[in-house]
């Protein structure tokens, strides 16, 4: 059985610790979703490594009992908003790792303008001042189903569910700021996929004109051949 008090590591380790390109891809990734250790990114990856290593299994085996277990896996997945509805057992294998990132309690705090960055988000986690519903949840990485992410808010014994908290007003204004910021750089990815399409419109009209010109320049020159 083992102690119970030893608890079981919950995800596993890179099989090469000095991996320039996944160093650079983790340190990104932590500044992004404002993890605190590396450890964190591990476990989210065992987390979606057991996801397709089943759905491989599942795909593998033609039997009844393979049948349900794959219902019960996308309906699991479904419950958290990982897949659709109507996706099947090989949609499993697509899955990134940004997408369980984007699942945990901590992104949906942000995501949700209740805290001003990602790092504020996982403090108000730890110290209790998020709850879902009636439920206080002090784990950053808890994976929230779809049904409980519109009860996440402030618990009702936290000091920022008063309106009134100067921190509060703080969140709001970075909030508003951040959309702003937002909307500029989807502004600008617009405008960069516009003037792309023109360009390639441009190429496309002078590569046309180029073959029109040495068509008629490969005639002139046969008519003077002849």
């Amino acid at each position: 059985m083992g102690s119970p008090k030893k608890q079981r590591k919950k995800f596993s380790k890179p099989s090469h610790p000095w991996q320039k390109e996944r160093i650079l891809a983790e340190q990104e990734i932590v500044k992004e979703y404002g993890l605190n250790r590396k450890y964190e990114i591990w476990k989210m990856n065992s987390v979606l490594k057991n996801l397709t290593r089943q759905a491989k299994n599942l795909i593998a085996t033609k039997k009844p009992q393979a049948e349900k277990e794959a219902k019960q896996l996308l309906t699991k997945l479904h419950s958290l908003g990982l897949i659709n509805k109507d996706a099947q057992v090989e949609d499993v294998l697509s899955l990134s790792l940004k997408d369980i990132m984007e699942r945990r309690l901590q992104t949906l705090v942000y995501r949700k303008n209740l805290a001003s960055s990602a790092r504020q988000a996982r403090q108000f986690i730890v110290h209790a001042h998020i709850a879902l519903g009636e439920k206080t949840v002090t784990a950053p990485s808890y994976l929230v189903p779809m049904d409980e992410e519109t009860t996440i808010g402030f618990s009702q014994g936290s000091v920022l569910l008063s309106a009134d908290h100067p921190q509060r007003s703080a969140i709001s204004e970075r909030g508003g700021k951040r959309k702003e910021i937002q909307t500029k750089k989807e502004t600008k990815v617009k405008a960069e996929k516009k003037m792309e399409v023109s360009k390639d419109k441009d190429n496309k009209k002078a590569a046309k004109s180029e073959k029109k010109d040495n068509a008629s320049k490969e005639n002139k020159q046969k008519k003077k051949r002849v």
